[in-house]
């Protein structure tokens, strides 16, 4: 069944050549990106032609290897050497060459030099210890000498779904508890489970897929998480998706595209590029591949299809998503700072009133993790110590055993440990050797909204602007101190990090690197709303608990997308309520089983794009806590990115912001430095409403604002 399934998947999509022609195309990669010495190769022929064609790898006969199915030859050529080989395919006097760059299996292809120190994790992820690749005591120790790319060798087994919802090592014999599974054709079959592990681009990979119904689909399953690099990483659960497998997709995963991992998203997506490649050279191009995960798993798929159109994914289902993780650090960056404020003034000793200027959801009822009582905001539940974790290269939580094998000795202390540094390749590095920094408050108005709407007085807005500070630059922060060093407590309590505060009367701001700016937003990493596949963006709401995946960035993406180029109607945005102390109900089957009808109607009518493909249920939907639809239709998110009046959606789902749409920006974020103007401009343009500044009022905001007031 998966043979003939393959055939046709295989031999479907190209057209014939005419006038006894041959037409030559690498399958599983682009020409320019093979990796690990071989690729798929689809040979076709014109109609009616007599002469049988050859294959030839760089002028060596690899005929072989291909296999033919009516016009079309295909097969997998091995051998390649790194760099530049031609592969020829030659039928009597015709004759057709394409160009094949070939790269290691440990990368890289485009993401540039490797990072070291990188601790290897083969051993803890089942694959043996990493191979010694040096005999120069660098990186892991192992018994022949040291590794420092963690390469190991692939490993296959057989699995088994036991009914009691584990997966066990399948034995010879059919064991007793082996559960079966329900696939989308609607037949029953055993649910055992092929599954292929190893290393690509220096990171672990998983594929799986169920070995009797395999349906011809691909999930990519992403995952989320916040980490530096320098790290392996590890498989996640995800690998064997049970709703996945058991439906008959093959599953794709791999370490390097967890962002628990790393936040290259360089690198990640050149991962997923070669996992992709290495599950079409081992089972032929999928019908479509799809990707799922939340959080970062979700950002991965809006930046991927942006950078990488279909090659990596055909459609997307991001969950709990953010446009980007690299311009969330502007607002999550002031988190800290306006705590530290408010925390030291009884004025916002009530913990709702702080919304006024985080913009993020807060709450007197909601436990604060941090003080054991009622009372929290966003900031505080959903952030703190990200920041430190983002801008300090002191402060790492990466303490993971296997550092007390990597050599030399103490290679650890040499990483600085920021968001920047593991990035450095992109934002470039300074005078002082630090790697560049996006972050800027220059101008930005705390609060001006608040103070426009009347729920700061300007007396409020003067004072919390003076003393909010900024942050020091790389080379001159210090170790945090409790609860982000666990041996600094009780005593050394700073959870505003505090001591890495530029602090004053008035507090000077932190100006971004221009060149880092500039380059970052060049990069790919920035989501700019270019993406042209399939998007079913669903998240449960969170915002009552606090949590960081706040409601408003699904449409903070779709506002980047119609920023783009007006259109956005390939996105679709789902919102499922859920209760803190409850089963959440899960709607990612729903979103498969609409992507799948959404894919099968492009296959049938290409002509008609993304957009014009859309079944019927690939409209605006939010659902109840049990999964059953409230409203669906155009018109649901009424309100949010439009003056109309709110739809039933809106109106069941409140949405909050940022610090930052507080202080006037937009609500897609992204503006790493605002345009300035001056006070008096401001001023004479009603920026601050009904409030009139007095002369002394006026001196002071020029006092605070040297160089002017932020200009939306």
């Amino acid at each position: 069944m998966v043979l003939t399934l393959l055939t046709s998947l295989i031999t479907a999509p190209a057209t014939t050549p005419t006038g006894g022609s041959l037409a030559l195309e690498v399958l599983s990669s682009r020409p320019d990106q093979v990796s690990g010495g071989d690729a798929l190769i689809r040979v076709r022929q014109s109609r009616g032609a007599k002469a049988e064609p050859r294959v030839l790898r760089d002028g060596e006969d690899v005929t072989s290897a291909f296999t033919r199915t009516g016009d079309v030859l295909t097969g997998l050529v091995t051998g390649l050497k790194n760099g530049d080989n031609t592969i020829t395919a030659v039928a009597g006097r015709r004759r057709e060459s394409i160009n094949v760059r070939n790269h290691p299996i440990q990368g890289p292809i485009f993401s540039g030099a490797h990072q070291y120190p990188f601790l290897c994790k083969t051993e803890r992820s089942g694959l043996g210890p990493p191979v010694a690749d040096n005999q120069d005591g660098q990186g892991m120790r192992v018994s022949d000498g040291w590794s420092r790319d963690c390469f190991a060798p692939t490993v296959t087994d057989r699995l088994y779904r036991s009914t009691d919802g584990t997966y066990k090592l399948m034995p010879a014999e059919r064991p007793a508890d082996l559960a079966t599974t329900t696939l989308l054709d609607g037949r029953t079959v055993d649910f055992v489970v092929r599954r292929e592990r190893g290393v690509i681009n220096r990171f672990l990979y998983s594929i799986a897929i169920l070995e009797d119904g395999w349906n011809g689909r691909a999930i990519y399953r992403f995952d989320g998480g916040v980490a530096i690099g320098h790290d392996q990483g590890t498989l996640g659960s995800a690998a064997l998706d049970p709703y996945g497998l058991g439906k008959g997709y093959a599953i794709l995963h791999s370490s390097g595209t967890r962002t628990s991992t790393h936040y290259n998203l360089i690198l990640g997506g050149e991962t997923a590029l070669m996992v992709k490649e290495r599950f079409v050279e081992r089972h032929g191009p999928p019908l479509y591949t799809v990707g799922v995960g939340g959080s970062g798993g979700g950002i991965q798929q809006y930046i991927y299809g942006q950078n990488h159109g279909d090659r990596v994914i055909d459609a997307a289902i991001p969950q709990y998503s953010y446009p980007d993780m690299v311009t969330q650090t502007i607002h999550v960056g002031d988190c800290e700072l306006l705590e530290r404020y408010m925390d030291h003034n009884p004025r916002w000793a009530r913990w709702e009133d702080r919304m006024a200027l985080i913009g993020m959801n807060a709450s007197d009822t909601v436990a604060n993790p941090y003080t054991g009582r009622p009372g929290s905001d966003e900031c505080v539940n959903g952030w703190r110590g990200l920041t430190p974790l983002t801008m300090n290269p002191l402060w790492t939580s990466n303490n993971d055993p296997e550092w007390q094998r990597m050599d030399p000795p103490g290679v650890k202390d040499t990483v600085r440990w920021t968001h920047w540094e593991d990035l450095r390749t992109v934002y470039g590095v300074d005078e002082t050797g630090h790697a560049r920094s996006t972050w800027d408050n220059v101008g930005v108005q705390y609060g001006l909204s608040a103070l426009t709407g009347g729920v700061i007085t300007p007396e409020e807005f003067l004072d919390v602007n003076a003393e909010v500070g900024s942050w020091k630059e790389a080379a001159d922060m210090v170790q945090e101190g409790c609860p982000f060093v666990p041996s600094a407590c009780p005593a050394d309590l700073d959870p505003w990090s505090s001591r890495n505060v530029r602090l004053g009367d008035p507090a000077p701001r932190r100006a971004g690197d221009p060149v880092a700016i500039r380059n970052v937003q060049r990069s790919g990493l920035v989501f700019g709303g270019d993406i042209d596949l399939p998007v079913i963006d669903w998240r449960h709401y969170l915002d009552d608990q606090l949590d960081m995946h706040n409601a408003h960035q699904s449409f903070a993406s779709r506002k980047r997308m119609l920023d783009h180029d007006g259109r956005a109607g390939n996105q679709v945005i789902w919102f499922t309520d859920a209760r803190p102390d409850g089963p959440r109900f899960d709607q990612t089957p729903e979103a498969l089983r609409v992507i799948d009808e959404w894919m099968a109607n492009i296959r049938r009518h290409p002509a008609r794009g993304v957009e014009g493909n859309k079944p019927s249920q690939a409209v605006d939907r939010c659902f109840a806590t049990n999964g059953s639809e409230i409203a669906a239709g155009p018109r649901v998110w009424d309100g949010v990115l439009d003056r109309r009046p709110p739809g039933a959606c809106t109106q069941r789902f409140p949405l909050y912001s940022t610090s930052r749409v507080v202080a006037g920006g937009p609500i897609e974020g992204g503006v790493y430095k605002c345009r300035l103007q001056p006070v008096d401009r401001a001023v004479a343009r009603g920026l601050y409403g009904s409030w009139r500044p007095s002369p002394d009022q006026r001196a002071r905001l020029k006092q605070i604002f040297p160089t002017g007031v932020c200009d939306y």
